[in-house]
């Protein structure tokens, strides 16, 4: 049986294999799963809402109303579901998918879907290899909360041989047990994200800032809650919208002593703390209270050194505690955030280098080094910030289990 009684809404759409569905959803409720069903009407060429009923033990859904003129409701289906399986998804079905169609309940439902979408594609060899296609596939990979899997190589229905098959139901099985397996990694841990920047006041219009969109912290912190965690966000000024995940508690905090002080008062009661904003090194020595006025050629401001947030929570910090920072440099990156990680006692330094061809703000791609107290030294390569998100979280992961078996 599973660890929790899930809930899965499996969608089937107008592919020859959809007649391998109703062993998915044996598979599935055996497993312990609650499973519901959306059937698209060109679906039921090829497997029939009774089968599906049956084995699932629940109604099947083909239309926004059902035989009494109910209505049902896509977003009250969305909301139920842990997780989306779509099954075989057909090149008309990813067409929509990519392109925001909303033509039927499947797709209505699709789109108030805001958790994890595995996609499993079935189609004829021309299809699979017709350059749309490809388009829209690419469309969904990008997507963070999406899950494409492979095609196999195979007989067709077409009769010829060829890339398109979609894969078996025990391997689309697999799958959906890996996801849900993640989601319940940090169960019962509680872990501190900074994010985005801080803005240090001049006068009542005016601050020192940087370009921290604040997307890598706001990533992490959703990639932490989809794996189970419970979550506190102390966020600066983000570019990007905050998450929306009940797991994830939100609190602003604008200048860097306002993220200062919100994480010595929570970070006590923390497993973890993973500090990706971009805080100010220095903040004005007072602040006008009044807009200043442009008069002299020159004008000076006196700054002075903000309190330094990784370095206190290092001294904080219990043996049991995971304390992870994150290094930015414009020069020998190896080396600064090395001397970071001993100096501030955290556990692990993520770092990336800024540079002209490689910006770290504000942009939808990052290329991150991880440095552990161990002295190993790990590229994590060049993604997406969600994509780079889930290998961070996924370190977070071992690091959390060495320090609960050490």
């Amino acid at each position: 049986m599973a660890k929790r009684k899930y809930n899965i809404l499996l969608g089937v759409t107008g592919g020859i294999a959809a007649y391998k569905i109703p062993l998915l959803v044996r598979l599935l409720v055996q497993e312990g799963y609650e499973v519901k069903i959306i059937l698209t009407e060109s679906a039921e060429n090829f497997v029939t809402q009774e089968t599906l009923s049956v084995l699932s033990k629940n109604p099947v859904y083909t239309s926004f109303f059902n035989e009494k003129r109910e209505w049902n409701n896509h977003v009250h289906l969305a909301d139920w579901a842990d997780i989306m399986v779509i099954a075989p998804a057909t090149a008309n079905t990813i067409a929509k998918m990519a392109n925001g169609y909303c033509d039927n309940l499947l797709m209505a439902t699709y789109l108030s879907f805001t958790k994890k979408v595995i996609v499993a594609p079935a189609m004829d060899a021309e299809m699979w290899e017709h350059e749309t296609v490809r388009i829209n596939l690419e469309q969904l990979k990008s997507r963070k909360n999406h899950l494409v899997l492979p095609v196999e190589y195979g007989a067709l229905a077409s009769g010829i041989t060829g890339w398109g098959r979609m894969l078996e139901p025990q391997e689309i099985f697999y799958h959906v047990q890996k996801v849900l397996t993640k989601s319940e990694e940090l169960v019962n841990k509680k872990v501190l994200v900074t994010a985005g920047a801080t803005y240090e006041p001049i006068d009542p219009v005016r601050f020192i800032g940087n370009r921290s969109s604040g997307k890598t912290g706001i990533a992490i912190s959703e990639e932490l809650a989809l794996r189970g965690a419970e979550v506190y966000l102390v966020h600066g000024n983000v570019t990007t919208s905050l998450p929306k995940h009940p797991d994830i508690k939100c609190i602003k905090a604008s200048t860097a002593q306002e993220m200062y002080d919100a994480c010595v008062e929570i970070f006590p009661n923390m497993n973890a703390a993973i500090l990706a904003a971009a805080v100010a090194d220095y903040t004005p020595v007072s602040m006008a209270d009044e807009k200043i006025k442009k008069t002299d050629d020159i004008f000076q401001i006196t700054l002075k050194k903000t309190k330094d947030i990784l370095k206190t929570l290092g001294e904080l910090k219990r043996k049991e505690q995971l304390l992870v920072g994150f290094a930015l440099e414009t020069n020998n990156v190896i080396q600064n955030a090395q001397k970071k990680l001993v100096n501030k006692n955290a556990d692990m330094i993520f770092a990336n280098q800024c540079t002209e061809e490689n910006p770290a703000f504000n942009v939808e791609e990052n290329e991150l080094i991880l440095l552990k107290k161990n002295n190993e030294i790990k590229n994590l390569g060049k993604h997406k910030k969600f994509k780079l998100a889930e290998k961070i979280v996924d370190e977070i992961v071992i690091a959390l289990n060495t320090k609960n078996t050490s």
